[in-house]
């Protein structure tokens, strides 16, 4: 009888922990959420930053070729795509290289943040050599 009577009571002492719970792990899932889906965004736009400087600077590099040309194909290639809606300057530059003319491409880009996480601004260089016919 009086383990039937604690039960009882036990059960009633139970009543609306769940709502209690939920309140106290949603915000945690939620902030947990929301710093994955900044993350995968910054290293999507990195990516694309990076591939993009990098192809721009190929370009540039092409024998016969302006450093006008890499710059534009920086912006072809960023054109339409998360990334491209973040771009503050892309500059294009020859460099000597340990004798060597490279053309570096250099992207500089404001990172869309989901929060307050994290930096806010980023710089990308590409680097090629030149090509001479």
């Amino acid at each position: 009888m009086i383990v039937v009577s604690l039960a009882r009571r036990f059960a009633r002492e139970q009543r609306g922990n769940a709502v209690v719970e939920f309140v106290l792990v949603t915000p945690l899932l939620f902030a947990v959420t929301l710093a994955i889906v900044q993350i995968a965004l910054v290293l999507h736009v990195r990516a694309t930053l990076v591939s993009a400087a990098a192809e721009g600077a190929r370009a540039s590099a092409l024998a016969g070729s302006d450093p006008h040309a890499g710059e534009r194909r920086t912006r072809e290639l960023l054109a339409g795509t998360v990334a491209g809606g973040v771009i503050e300057h892309v500059s294009v530059q020859r460099v000597m290289r340990q004798g060597l003319i490279v053309h570096q491409v250099r992207i500089d880009a404001d990172l869309p943040l989901v929060g307050l996480l994290g930096p806010s601004a980023m710089t990308i260089t590409g680097h090629a050599m030149s090509e001479f016919v």
